[in-house]
């Protein structure tokens, strides 16, 4: 949201300046946020040797990801979005 309110110095309308932010971080947050996820999934699964002792740290860890990611995406815009509708 850091370039959000950078647009919002420049002028650019509330409205404006979060579809662009969002446009703009929406890849780099799901890239990182799927690449995780995919990455500890056959930790979660018990596939590899060993894992049994870490699957609860992976799905954990998955849960939280997605929650966040979900968060990021979606409340984080909107709550801005309604901080500083009236600017």
């Amino acid at each position: 949201m850091e370039f959000a309110r950078h647009l919002l110095d420049e002028g650019m309308p509330v409205k404006e300046a979060v579809a662009g932010a969002c446009s703009v971080r929406l890849r780099p947050i799901l890239m990182t946020t799927l690449a995780t996820i995919v990455g500890l999934f056959p930790m979660a699964l018990k596939l590899g040797e060993g894992s049994e002792a870490y699957a609860p740290l992976a799905r954990a860890l998955v849960g939280g990801l997605s929650v966040s990611g979900i968060c990021t995406v979606l409340v984080v815009p909107a709550g801005f979005y309604l901080a500083y509708r009236n600017r």
